[in-house]
């Protein structure tokens, strides 16, 4: 039940690709860059650790053909960089730098940039075809996620429901308990075999080739698969020996230790192939992401098993199995809250993250449904507490009901006892009458002595017949009849609570796979912490800084009316591409013009320019959009003014690109 419906809410809700939880912070030469000479090497750098493929990092020319780089490799031996050496003798034109990595949380990423040597150029490089993800891969992958994670609550939660709960095995739940364990182990087995072309972006038909089989079983999250269904073998021997002992007999001590240990392995599992395993307070990290999984899976795996018990067994449910199971997800509810806190706060990094970053607007949805799950769970604790009174009520109303039942019974005994005497005296009367007339009719005897005997068929032992009928078959009836009258009634006040309760159980178990589906979502979007990051790597301008957006530069060639502003506008202001738009004004603040206007940039902390802009006179104004801004950083702009043939200024301004 609980996988069918993660299914059909994945399906309903789309099945778009997660995005990964590293991204690219920077690189060099820097996207859209235009280099004198050709660079030694490329290198990216990341927000997380990431993990390298074969061809990570692919250069292609102006002809789009492949650039010999080296393997890839690290810068610095930082985990959360890619290097490539590229060789000499690259010739002028725009390049194109291809690359796919794996972030440390087990999603590939991947991306392009650009940059130009000498002057950029036409370039006709084609975008390899796994740089996007295959979508049938993906689709498939990301299903089986989501499937893996129901199949963990059910097997987890319906575990620790016999164990803690219900203290021993229950025939209603075995299905189930080996439905969650054959549903995880197909669903490892499956993530283990498209892992490779899910990394790669390849279409589904690479999950049968051995050699990327075998590079999946050496990266981190193939061991952590691997591990999986090795603590899923030790759960099929453990199962099938508590099997074997029988539905009576109680569980032992070591079944309980090994099942917990092998809900901890299993839930490690994930948080070792997680966001858990990258970042911040990594060992902290990872101990919280078990804590959260196994209370996730204890609660909506619970849930799924009380559901299961109340509609199909619901009189085999009593009211003290109700209270433990209230008991357990209350404290797994204390688990949720306090790890969720900690690994919000990692994740986000600031209260504004909240609704600045995706992973903030995720985790908001999650709180909203984690706030209607406890609405339905403080129903469904409500109903139990009245079931638990309902049952009281019952009994005492069963035992007054029949008290009062033996009563009637013994009056209705009397009554019929009072009838017996009166035809047995009737009878008595009828022989002596008899006997008289046969003596004085001595002829008429045997006929008189036939009607005396037919009289006394149809008249005494009928009434006989009849006081039995109406009173002692009745009175054996009657304690039936109160029997069947008094079952309801002790029935009765238990039913509408067992109905609520399955209700708002129902509700609760909605809810929760809402929340789990959320829960899987966030494991895939950028943390807040990590968006945060790339946002200030690209902060526009410092403090006291003029923006490159628009600029006012004030002249005075020193001569009458040789003085003025010129009106600068940059944009975007970033690296690579720019244009340039700059209008003339005159003393008395209108458009004037002049022969001649140049501007330049240079970069003096990377010794890089002057950049002449390439103004050109468009009738009123000056402007330009071919700009080629190679680096970010603090620029010197300097622009020149000539109001006549002999008469010119230079001055200059700071301008920051991004």
């Amino acid at each position: 039940m609980l996988l069918g419906t993660v299914l059909v809410l994945f399906l309903l809700g789309g099945a778009g690709t997660a995005s990964a939880h590293a991204a690219l912070k920077g690189s060099d030469p820097v996207d859209g860059s235009v280099l004198d000479a050709a660079p030694r090497d490329v290198t990216l750098r990341f927000t997380e650790s990431v993990s390298l493929l074969e061809d990570s990092i692919r250069v292609v020319d102006p002809e789009n053909r492949a650039v010999d780089t080296g393997k890839p490799g690290r810068a610095g031996g930082r985990s959360d960089t890619a290097r490539v050496t590229l060789p000499t003798g690259l010739g002028d034109g725009t390049y194109t730098i291809a690359w796919r990595v794996v972030s440390a949380d087990s999603h590939p990423i991947s991306g392009a940039l650009i940059f130009s040597i000498g002057e950029p150029s036409a370039t006709a490089a084609v975008l390899p075809a796994d740089l996007t993800e295959d979508p049938l891969t993906s689709s498939l992958y990301d299903i089986t996620r989501y499937f893996a994670y129901g199949a963990l609550a059910l097997l987890i939660g319906v575990t620790f429901f016999l164990a803690v709960v219900l203290g021993g095995p229950s025939a209603v739940l075995r299905k189930l308990l080996l439905g969650g364990w054959l549903a995880l182990l197909l669903a490892s087995a499956v993530l283990l075999l498209l892992r490779g072309p899910y990394e790669r972006g390849s279409g589904i038909g690479a999950a049968l080739d051995l050699s990327v089989l075998r590079d999946t079983m050496v990266s981190r999250p193939g061991l952590a698969l691997l591990a999986r269904l090795a603590l899923l073998a030790v759960a099929a021997v453990l199962l099938v020996r508590v099997g074997r002992r029988g539905e009576r007999e109680e569980w032992g001590k070591g079944a309980l230790v090994c099942g917990a240990l092998l809900s901890v392995g299993l839930a490690g599992t994930w948080a070792a192939a997680e966001h858990a395993s990258a970042g911040i307070q990594v060992p902290v990290a990872m101990t919280s992401s078990v804590l959260h999984l196994l209370a996730m899976a204890v609660w909506l795996g619970g849930l799924t098993a009380l559901l299961t018990v109340l509609y199909r067994a619901p009189n085999t449910l009593s009211v003290a199995v109700v209270t433990r199971f209230s008991r357990l997800a209350f404290a797994s509810v204390i688990v949720l809250v306090v790890t969720g806190v900690y690994q919000s706060w990692r994740g986000l990094g600031s209260w504004s993250a909240f609704t600045s970053t995706a992973y903030g607007e995720v985790l908001v949805a999650k709180l909203v449904a984690v706030l209607l799950l406890l609405v339905a769970a403080a129903f469904s604790r409500r109903w139990t507490g009245r079931l638990g009174a309902g049952s009281v009520g019952a009994a005492s109303a069963g035992a007054e009901v029949e008290a009062a039942g033996s009563v009637t019974t013994a009056d209705r005994a009397a009554q019929v006892g009072d009838q017996a005497v009166q035809v047995t005296d009737r009878a008595e009367a009828s022989e002596r009458a008899a006997v008289a007339v046969a003596a004085r009719v001595p002829e008429r005897v045997g006929a008189v002595g036939s009607k005396v005997s037919d009289g006394a068929d149809d008249g005494p032992s009928g009434d006989v017949d009849g006081a039995v009928d109406n009173g002692e078959v009745a009175s054996a009836e009657s304690p039936a009849e109160d029997a069947s009258t008094d079952s309801p009634a002790e029935d009765a006040p238990a039913d509408p609570q067992r109905r609520r309760l399955r209700g708002s159980v129902l509700a609760e178990f909605t809810v929760a796979v809402v929340v789990l589906v959320i829960t899987t979502v966030l494991t895939g979007t950028l943390p807040g912490r990590a968006a945060a990051e790339i946002a200030k790597e690209s902060a526009d301008a410092a403090a006291g800084e003029i923006t490159a957006s628009s600029v006012a530069v004030p002249f005075d060639v020193g001569t009458p009316n040789g003085h003025g502003k010129v009106q600068i506008d940059l944009g975007p202001g970033r690296v690579g591409k720019n244009s340039v738009q700059a209008v003339v004004f005159g003393p008395d603040d209108g458009i004037a013009t002049v022969p001649e206007l140049r501007l330049t940039f240079t970069l003096r902390a990377q010794k890089i320019g002057p950049i002449d802009a390439k103004l050109t006179n468009r009738g009123g104004y000056w402007a330009t959009d071919t700009l080629q801004l190679p680096l970010p950083g603090k620029w010197t702009m300097k622009l020149t003014v000539r109001t006549t043939e002999i008469d010119q200024v230079t001055v200059e301004k700071s301008v920051r690109v991004s």
